[in-house]
């Protein structure tokens, strides 16, 4: 009798443990959901794609990299920016006809494979021996650096919500421990919502105007020639910031990512997302700094809470009521979040140089203040002396910011430390 007793004593203990661990996933993926939203949404906006499909394109892309990747790496796929712009082009050219953009984007999709099997050919350390820490610490830097000015504009909408949604992330994380760290996120969202409501600042009509269940507006694509010219180029550019984005994530986990899966497979895992994303109508997807600034936070690493994220956003894309509720979260609420999450970044680069062996001999220091300087300092530069630093490859279309601080130094690197 008193076995029977036991034993049901322990199975509600194992019941209530499973409980407890099941809802601290769900609400850790939540944040996770919400540090993506905000970016992934205003991508189709900006552009005119569906945001309901861009919501599952995410999600779907996410789950294929995670496929792809053998589940190893923690990172979320959201709506790539770099994209933007020749998006809107495509669609000026072409009566506003997004689907001749998807064409491009699948082509561009195809060419990250590509460039997958040839990293495979080539080899990762040799891939490898071009990305020490002087070239990938400021790039890096770069990457969240460069955000901040975004997270800022964002702010300006409200900079006292800002501040103190800002204020209520950082006080949590920086004195508190545990779990309660961990939801520093989603407690200052809410915190910030909530004073929002009562300044009068949120708008309900996404919540009010949103039909409880909805099929996002799929669409097949149309393929181009000229379309395809004016996408796929920009693959160039966003290659650099994809071993950026897969760098930084492995310095915050702590683990070398590019070497296990593998950079072939983190590429190949773009690749498909970004096909499948072009397939439905939604943007080009790539690695998100935001949620590597939420891993940054949390210090939670597992990558299955990111595969929840991921089923989230997908069931998001239908359920257009929550996503009305997620759209009405005030746009400096979202910015105050930001800026904690892109100076993360900002910081894991700054770690990055200091935990390695570089010496800071004259080369190095060249190579590090010409990727600082030609991934933050190039729009000065043109303001004051007229000249667009950049490489050119259409008559629109150039390699600028990052990407090309990156090419410069790697190049410079090769140069200089050639032995």
């Amino acid at each position: 009798m008193s076995e029977n007793i036991l034993s049901k004593t322990n199975e509600k203990v194992k019941t209530e443990i499973s409980i407890k661990e099941t809802t601290k996933r769900w609400i850790l993926a939540l944040q996770h959901l919400i540090a993506m939203f905000g970016a992934t949404v205003l991508v189709p906006i900006l552009t005119g794609l569906d945001p309901s499909v861009a919501l599952v394109a995410a999600g779907a892309g996410t789950l294929i990299f995670h496929s792809v990747t053998k589940g190893k790496v923690p990172v979320f796929l959201g709506s790539s920016f770099a994209f933007i712009g020749v998006i809107v082009q495509v669609s000026q050219s072409y009566n506003n006809d997004l689907r001749y953009a998807q064409g491009g984007i699948i082509v561009a999709g195809l060419i990250y494979v590509l460039l997958s099997f040839m990293i495979e050919k080539i080899g990762v350390e040799k891939t490898k021996k071009f990305l020490p820490a002087q070239v990938v610490g400021p790039m890096i830097i770069v990457i969240g650096l460069s955000l901040v000015p975004t997270a800022l504009d964002m702010a300006s909408g409200h900079y006292v919500v800002a501040g103190i949604t800002l204020a209520i992330a950082l006080g949590i994380n920086f004195l508190t421990k545990g779990f309660i760290k961990q939801l520093s996120i989603l407690i200052a969202v809410v915190s910030g919502y909530i004073l929002s409501a009562q300044l009068g600042i949120i708008d309900s009509t996404p919540i009010t105007e949103a039909a409880l269940v909805s099929i996002p507006n799929f669409t097949l694509p149309k393929f181009d020639i000229g379309a395809i010219a004016i996408i796929s180029p920009i693959v160039l550019a966003v290659f650099m910031e994809h071993i950026g984005d897969i760098t930084t994530n492995g310095e915050v986990v702590g683990q070398d990512f590019i070497k296990d899966p593998g950079l072939n497979r983190t590429l190949l895992g773009d690749g498909l997302a970004t096909l499948f994303s072009g397939f439905i109508g939604g943007p080009a997807n790539t690695t998100y700094g935001e949620n590597t600034g939420v891993l940054a936070i949390t210090k939670n690493y597992d990558p299955s809470i990111l595969r929840l994220a991921a089923i989230f956003a997908i069931v998001l894309g239908f359920v257009a009521k929550v996503g009305g509720f997620l759209r009405s979260i005030p746009t400096p609420v979202m910015g105050g979040i930001s800026l904690m999450l892109f100076s993360m970044i900002a910081l894991v680069g700054a770690k990055t140089l200091k935990n390695s062996e570089t010496k800071f001999n004259a080369k190095n220091i060249i190579i590090i203040s010409t990727i600082l300087i030609l991934g933050l300092g190039a729009g000065v530069i043109q303001n004051y002396t007229g000249i667009a630093l950049g490489i050119p490859i259409t008559e629109s279309i150039r390699i600028e910011g990052l990407s090309f601080a990156a090419i410069a130094g790697v190049l410079l690197n090769a140069i200089l430390n050639r032995k």
